[in-house]
């Protein structure tokens, strides 16, 4: 399974290489939770620029898609867009190299809340995925909130880990090995973003990711707030909460026999809106 994702991977990054060669394009992350209009008038002023201006929602993470679709549909369309467009895809339509076709002319794409598991099963590696790629590269901006902004980075947090607790004891350990993570759509390549960061207290999963593979940097995004990482390498923090940054990467990293992890020296940012963040010298600018 390892070896197939990285020669997906492999392929993928021959085409282009996200976020660090060129890239011409904006991504918009949200952590979840509500979204002031300020925060969603900028995400629209730049889909503007690229394209038509046109957004496309994809809304298949939710579990009703057709009225998740709608509403954001009503809401893009309630900030002045003239043209936005949902669409709920299935596997077998997204594996037909003329799926492209309904990206024409986009300038912006906006994955829904959810379960990012559910919208890569169906974009994961098909012409509508590397044509999203290809947007990005170019100038088109990748926005979505929640499972949105999980499957921005090419390391995916499923949400699920592989120790059997019971309920209300998820996520309790730092423990290798432990968290469940897949491809995502590989839009940020240098980091693993998590949602709903501070609110629902998911530093353990982040921490233990981090540890296990300190080239990655993890991004924390909490409710109601946004980064908005440019085609300069760096990102701006927007909205009401946090958004907590782990550098390991001059970290010394134990792991125990029973797998449990310990962390000396590793860097931790605790930004906030007006904060800009560079991700090629991991320094946070204030």
């Amino acid at each position: 399974m390892k070896k197939t994702w990285s020669l997906v991977m492999f392929l993928i990054s021959g085409l282009i290489s996200p976020v660090y060669s060129g890239t011409k394009g904006y991504l918009f992350i949200i952590g979840g939770g509500d979204r002031p209009e300020s925060m969603m008038r900028r995400f629209v002023d730049l889909a503007g620029r690229f394209g038509s201006g046109k957004i496309i929602v994809f809304p298949m993470a939710s579990s009703e898609p057709a009225e998740t679709g709608a509403s954001l549909a009503a809401e893009f369309k309630g900030l002045g867009v003239t043209q936005v467009e949902s669409y709920i895809l299935t596997r077998e339509q997204v594996l037909a190299d003329e799926s492209v076709r309904i990206l024409d002319d986009a300038g912006g794409v906006f994955f829904s809340g959810g379960d990012q598991s559910r919208q890569m099963a169906i974009l994961r590696d098909t012409p509508i995925h590397r044509a999203l790629l290809e947007l990005y590269y170019k100038g088109c901006v990748m926005g979505g909130t929640s499972a949105g902004a999980a499957v921005m980075s090419e390391v995916m947090i499923t949400g699920e880990e592989r120790r059997k607790v019971a309920e209300g004891h998820e996520f309790e350990t730092l423990e290798a090995d432990n968290i469940v993570t897949v491809e995502g759509l590989g839009f940020i390549r240098t980091a693993i973003i998590d949602q709903h960061f501070v609110t629902r207290k998911r530093h353990n999963r982040l921490i233990s990711l981090v540890a296990e593979n300190p080239q990655l940097l993890g991004i924390g995004v909490d409710e109601e707030t946004a980064i908005i990482v440019s085609p300069e390498e760096k990102f701006e923090v927007i909205g009401k909460g946090n958004v907590v940054v782990y550098d390991a990467s001059h970290a010394s990293v134990t792991i125990t026999p029973s797998r449990a992890i310990g962390l000396g020296g590793m860097v931790m940012h605790v930004l906030v809106a007006g904060d800009r963040f560079d991700l090629k010298k991991r320094k946070a600018v204030r």
